[in-house]
């Protein structure tokens, strides 16, 4: 696979960033209205959960623009964005318990409702950034019925449950990319397979000696270890595939050439 590198805001595309968003948005209004200085005297409680949502956003984001250069890197930050995420559940699950409010169980109707809400397909233009403004709204208005309720127990439970979607969705993206990296390596892998090529290219042109085994050109390597440390040799180019070798013709000595 050949190395891309490009800037890319290809995260717009991404549902997971698209419900990252709506959580965003929610929560930053679920703690206007909610956490104030009664449960929060000192603000720690606000800052970190908008934090934790930010978070979120942001690690989604930062993970996707490396997806070119660094799979391991957007594997790691899409489980940062994750662990936001489980971050901002710990926090609601902790407001419904000192408000001795019940939480959500499974089969109850809101519950299944919200889980069942389908995001729908981004259709952007050019004009991308004005198209995803307007379709995280739309998107975010699905959810209006939960999380604009003038109950605080009613929006905590649909962050709730929303958070578990965003996880899941998150958690698939992560697999996905796992997959991809088993297939078709990373970035790391595939800027060593460029060199290996360019050299290939280079012996081919520089008229180095042919592998005696498969017939493949060879490049110079060096011993790195054992008694002949340091010294030249020829190598096969599809070495680990074929070991051939051959040994490095020594230049004439100054005595030989008069």
């Amino acid at each position: 696979m050949a190395v891309n590198i490009q800037f890319s805001q290809s995260y717009h595309w991404l549902s997971s960033w698209i419900l990252a968003n709506v959580i965003q948005l929610a929560t930053q209004d679920f703690c206007d209205r909610f956490v104030d200085y009664r449960v929060d005297p000192g603000r720690r409680l606000y800052d970190q959960m908008v934090m934790a949502a930010r978070c979120g956003v942001a690690n989604i984001a930062e993970g996707s623009a490396r997806h070119s250069t660094s799979m391991e890197t957007e594997m790691k930050l899409l489980d940062v964005a994750r662990a936001s995420f489980d971050e901002l559940q710990g926090d609601l699950f902790n407001f419904l318990l000192r408000r001795n409010a019940d939480v959500w169980s499974i089969g109850n109707p809101d519950r299944e409702t919200i889980w069942q809400l389908r995001l729908d397909e981004p259709q952007y233009s050019a004009d991308y950034l004005h198209d995803a403004a307007r379709h995280i709204l739309l998107q975010k208005s699905k959810f209006s019925r939960w999380i604009d309720s003038e109950h605080p127990e009613t929006v905590a439970n649909a962050l709730l449950i929303i958070c578990l979607r965003e996880n899941k969705i998150l958690q698939a993206q992560i697999q996905n990319r796992l997959e991809k990296f088993r297939q078709t390596g990373g970035f790391t892998e595939n800027m060593t397979a460029e060199r290996l090529e360019a050299r290939k290219v280079q012996a081919l042109d520089s008229g180095a000696p042919h592998c005696p085994k498969c017939g493949k050109p060879m490049l110079r390597r060096m011993q790195k270890k054992g008694q002949r440390q340091g010294r030249e040799f020829w190598g096969c180019s599809d070495y680990p595939n074929c070991n051939g070798l051959r040994p490095l013709d020594k230049p004439s000595s100054p005595d030989q050439t008069r």
